[in-house]
């Protein structure tokens, strides 16, 4: 039965631009029309508090119907109408025991038909060569199982296919050669990244043929083998480069990169007696290979250099989240100098205008768009460019925020100045808001209208305006000094850092860290992007 993600927060927010459970009120799943999760069995106690909380969340909108022109109105105009009769004909559906009988079989043979639909698409990958390894068919079987299939629908789908296509299964000896190949690369046939490598290879596909949807269910795939979402982008774009031109061998060097890998070798290195020498030397060398660039939607994407800093806080007025202190080492990548602006975001989701915050233009920095939605984007920006976009690590985030040199806020340690940075000043009313400071600004500014508050490596608005969410889950800091770190594979929270303008200045330093669930959004979080060194 299909699982409702749509949050249920208590009480909930009055500003529908906090969660999207409001909006589902049309959806033909009676559930996720009272925001409820199938598989959780709810009780009709918990049926008839959903449907009484979201009716008289509409119902205090109601005054919003003499208001036309209001933005809100706008926004929720067809539910202002709708929205009670759909509430109570899912109440009335799922209380009867009868007709809520009939709706869980209709939504689980809908989850049925489409975990088929996906095993069949992914064995018709795993057959693309006319060949099915035992591997293959092991990992068939363990997508199958963890998607409800039972063992007899996958084999006769198997067999099915196998007849159908001419396809046979692989003799025990014939994974020989490929063991022998990859074993020249350091690697064995067991390999899942090899393993999704050789179906990318098998499908034919480059860049210029190779759509969204198709990107999508590779990933899919791929996850079903064990890779993270992460690698396996890493992985598509690193085949698509094969694709434009690349050969092999060219393309061999840049596998490392999948996975977490070292700091750059320092024995290579001038050591002369001052560091901050060797540091500027390191960096001149790598701005020699590598030069700031400019994207048509991301911006100017400038070049951080591969370094080490202490990640962390100690300071009396850190959170226990800043907490401990511990090395970090990063190699070298691209940041956006801005915010993505909402212009930016609108050639992806034109949709999107309309959560737009009354008066922001297009210089704006995007809000309202949750972790997932900022993903989302990255991937369309990197098919359309052929670059590997992604948001920023939370390590890589701090350190182009304030550099090798510890500093306090991006532009150092200069405290509570309008000149530097959006945040909570005169033109705001919150308690915590700094009366006699004016940023000039009562709520988001455009992107680039603080260049005194810009950190050591260029980037602007680091610190107030918007928060930026990070590609890593929450997780609580250990002492342990870290490679490239990208935080927990799975997780509840995800993190964004940097202060916005609803933030007391304190709150802008560069170690403070947010987080909340990957679905969140709100008018004062957005995104900036990385862009990985080729």
């Amino acid at each position: 039965m299909a699982r409702c993600e749509i949050s249920f927060p208590t009480p909930l927010p009055d500003d529908p631009h906090k969660w999207d459970g409001w909006n589902k009120y049309q959806s033909s799943n009676f559930y996720e029309r009272l925001c409820l999760d199938p598989r959780a069995n709810p009780s009709n106690e918990l049926i008839e508090e959903h449907c009484r909380e979201l009716l008289r969340w509409w119902q205090k909108k109601l005054p919003l119907k003499n208001q036309p022109s209001n933005p809100l109105a706008q926004l929720l105009r067809a539910g202002l109408e709708e929205s009670s009769r759909y509430l109570t004909e899912a109440r009335v559906e799922l209380l009867d025991p009868e007709r809520r009988r009939a709706v869980d079989d209709k939504l689980a043979s809908q989850e049925h038909e489409e975990a088929m639909a996906e095993f069949q698409k992914y064995l018709l990958f795993a057959i693309a060569d006319g060949t099915l390894t035992a591997e293959q068919e092991k990992n068939l079987m363990r997508f199958g199982t963890e998607n409800g299939l039972t063992k007899e629908q996958m084999i006769s789908q198997i067999e099915a296919k196998l007849k159908e296509s001419g396809a046979q299964r692989a003799e025990p000896v014939a994974p020989r050669a490929a063991v022998s190949s990859a074993k020249r690369d350091g690697e064995t046939s067991s390999n899942p990244q090899e393993e999704f490598l050789r179906m990318l290879r098998l499908s034919g596909l480059d860049g210029e043929a190779m759509t969204d949807d198709q990107r999508d269910a590779f990933i899919n795939m791929a996850e079903n083998l064990g890779l993270e979402a992460d690698e396996a982008e890493d992985l598509v774009d690193l085949y698509l480069e094969e694709t434009n031109g690349a050969s092999p061998a060219e393309a061999a060097p840049e596998a490392p990169r999948i996975e977490v890998s070292g700091p750059a070798p320092r024995e290579t290195e001038p050591r002369p007696a001052a560091e901050a020498s060797a540091v500027e030397g390191k960096v001149a060398g790598e701005h020699g290979r590598h030069v700031n660039f400019q994207d048509p939607l991301a911006g100017e994407m400038l070049f951080v250099p591969s370094g080490e800093f202490v990640m962390g806080s100690d300071a009396l007025d850190a959170a226990p989240s800043e907490r401990p202190l511990f090395k970090v080492t990063l190699n070298h990548f691209y940041l956006s100098r801005h915010l993505i602006t909402n212009a930016a975001y609108e050639q992806f989701q034109p949709s999107h205008l309309r959560k737009r915050m009354p008066g922001a233009g297009d210089r704006h920095p995007v809000v309202h768009v949750s972790s997932l939605e900022a993903i989302k984007f990255c991937q369309w920006l990197s098919a359309r460019t052929r670059k590997r976009y992604r948001l920023p690590t939370e390590a890589e985030w701090e350190y182009a925020a304030r550099g090798t040199d510890g500093r306090k806020y991006p532009w150092g340690n200069y405290e509570s100045r309008g000149d530097l940075a959006n945040f909570a000043d005169r033109n705001t009313n919150f308690a915590w808001s700094e009366r006699d400071i004016d940023d000039g600004y009562p709520e988001t500014s455009p992107v680039g209208a603080f260049p005194l508050g810009a950190s050591a490596f260029g980037m602007e608005d680091m610190a107030g305006n918007v928060w930026e969410w990070c590609l890593d889950y929450y997780e609580p800091y250990r002492p342990a000094p870290k490679v490239n770190p990208r935080g927990p594979a799975m997780g509840n929270r995800r993190v964004y850092r940097g202060g916005s303008w609803k933030s007391r200045f304190n709150s802008l330093r560069t170690t403070v860290r947010g987080s909340n669930v990957p679905t969140f959004s709100c008018n004062d979080l957005g995104f900036r992007v990385v862009c990985e060194c080729e």
